[in-house]
C-alpha cells in the first residue's frame, strides 16, 4: 500500500519541481530537491524495502518499515522548505535520511544473514547505494564545519546521489527487473551483477571525489562506470539479443538505461567543469530518472495494487502502457531541448508527466470499479 501511494506522490513532486522550474523563478536547488529529496529518495527506500525479501527469499516485513521511507519523506520536506524559505536550515535536514539510511541498510544485512542461502547479489548493490547516500549525506553535513569546501562538497554530494545512490540502485534494479518486465529469462544477471559491482562503485566513488577536488579521477570514474554499462547495453543490443522490446514497460526501462549513459558522458564533462550543474542534472531527470519511473511504475503499480491475481495485473498494465511511448518521446525531445539550452524543455517535461500521472489516477479510479462487485 505504501508503495502503491508513494509511486504517484512521487511523480506529482517531480512535475512540481518541472512547473517551478518552468514558470516561476524560485531556486533551482529547491526544485531539484523536491524531484529528488521529496519524490525520488522514500520511493526507492521503499521498494528496497519490498524487493530485499525476494533477493534474501524471507518473509515479507510487513508493516514494520513502513516509518522508514516517511522518515527520509520528512528529511526530503524540511530540505525542500529550507532551501526555498531559510537556505542555513537545511543542514539538519539530512538527519532523518541519515538515520533512514542506516536503519535499512542494518535491516537488509540482517535478513541476508537470516535468508536461505546466499542473497541475491542485487541486495549488495542496494547496501552501496545506501552507504553512497550515507557520504552524501554527511558531505552535506561537513559544509556546516567547512564552509570554505563548500563547492567541493556539493559537488560529491551530487555526483554520490546521482550516480551512486539512484545509480547504483536503478542499474542493480534494472538487472531483475527488465527480464522480468520483458518476459524472458536472464541466467547471467546474477553473474553480472556480481562481477560489476566494484566497476560501478569504484567509478562512483572515484568521479564523486574527482568532481570535488581532483577533475581528473572523473574521467577514470566514468571509465569505470562505462563497463557495466557497456556490457549490460551489448546483451540488450548486441547479437543474440534477448525480446526486450517487446513490451512497453521495458522498452521504458531499457530507454532509461540507454539515458544513463548519456547522462553519465554529460556528467563527465559537468566533473572536468566542461557543462554546468543545472545541465548535467537536467539531462538526468528527463533521459534516466523520468524514463525510469515510467517504466516501473507502469510494471509494478499493477502489482502493489491488484495483488497476485495475473489476469487483474495484466488489465491494469496495459491501462498504464496507454500513451507512454509519446510520453517517453516528450521526455526525450526535452531533455534534448534543455541539453541544447533551451527552457522548452521543462515545459515539456511537465506535460509527459502530468500525462502520466493523470493516466496512474484514471487507472487507479478503474481497480476502485473492478473491486466493486467482489465487495458487493
Amino acid at each position: 500500500m505504501l508503495l502503491g501511494a508513494l509511486a504517484p506522490a512521487a511523480v506529482a513532486a517531480f512535475a512540481g519541481g518541472l512547473a517551478l522550474l518552468a514558470w516561476l523563478d524560485w531556486p533551482p536547488a529547491a526544485a531539484e530537491h523536491l524531484v529528488l529529496a521529496v519524490g525520488i529518495l522514500p520511493l526507492i527506500l521503499a521498494a528496497m524495502g519490498y524487493f530485499t525479501p525476494v533477493l534474501t527469499r524471507g518473509a515479507a516485513p510487513g508493516r514494520t518499515l513502513a516509518w522508514i521511507p516517511l522518515l527520509a519523506l520528512a528529511g526530503g520536506v524540511w530540505v525542500f522548505l529550507a532551501l526555498l524559505l531559510a537556505p542555513p536550515a537545511f543542514h539538519p535536514a539530512a538527519l532523518p535520511a541519515l538515520a533512514a539510511a542506516a536503519v535499512l541498510a542494518g535491516w537488509m544485512r540482517r535478513r541476508a544473514r537470516a535468508g536461505l542461502g546466499a542473497p541475491h547479489p542485487c541486495l549488495s548493490w542496494y547496501l552501496a547505494a545506501l552507504a553512497c547516500l550515507g557520504l552524501a549525506l554527511l558531505a552535506i553535513l561537513a559544509t556546516a564545519l567547512f564552509p570554505e569546501q563548500w563547492l567541493a562538497l556539493k559537488r560529491l554530494h551530487l555526483h554520490l546521489n546521482l550516480l551512486g545512490f539512484v545509480g547504483l540502485t536503478a542499474v542493480g534494479t534494472l538487472r531483475v527487473l527488465l527480464p522480468t518486465a520483458g518476459g524472458y529469462a536472464d541466467p547471467s544477471a546474477a553473474v553480472a551483477l556480481r562481477r560489476d559491482l566494484r566497476f560501478a562503485l569504484g567509478g562512483t566513488l572515484l568521479a564523486a571525489f574527482g568532481a570535488g577536488w581532483f577533475p581528473p579521477l572523473s574521467v577514470l570514474g566514468g571509465a569505470l562506470w562505462s563497463v557495466p554499462l557497456g556490457r549490460f547495453l551489448w546483451g540488450l543490443l548486441g547479437p543474440g539479443r534477448p525480446p526486450w522490446f517487446r513490451t512497453v514497460p521495458a522498452r521504458l526501462l531499457a530507454t532509461a538505461l540507454l539515458g544513463f549513459t548519456v547522462v553519465l558522458a554529460a556528467g563527465l564533462l559537468h566533473g572536468i567543469g566542461g557543462w554546468g550543474t543545472d545541465r548535467a542534472v537536467g539531462l538526468f531527470l528527463l533521459w534516466f530518472l523520468f524514463p525510469l519511473v515510467l517504466g516501473a511504475s507502469t510494471q509494478l503499480l499493477p502489482v502493489w495494487w491488484g495483488g497476485a491475481a495475473v489476469a487483474r495485473q495484466a488489465v491494469l498494465r496495459e491501462r498504464l502502457a496507454r500513451g507512454a511511448l509519446p510520453r517517453l518521446g516528450l521526455l526525450l525531445a526535452a531533455g534534448a531541448l534543455w541539453a541544447a539550452g533551451s527552457g522548452l524543455g521543462w515545459r515539456l517535461g511537465l506535460i509527459a508527466l502530468l500525462w502520466h500521472l493523470g493516466r496512474v489516477l484514471h487507472t487507479r479510479l478503474l481497480l476502485r470499479r473492478l473491486d466493486r462487485p467482489r465487495a458487493s
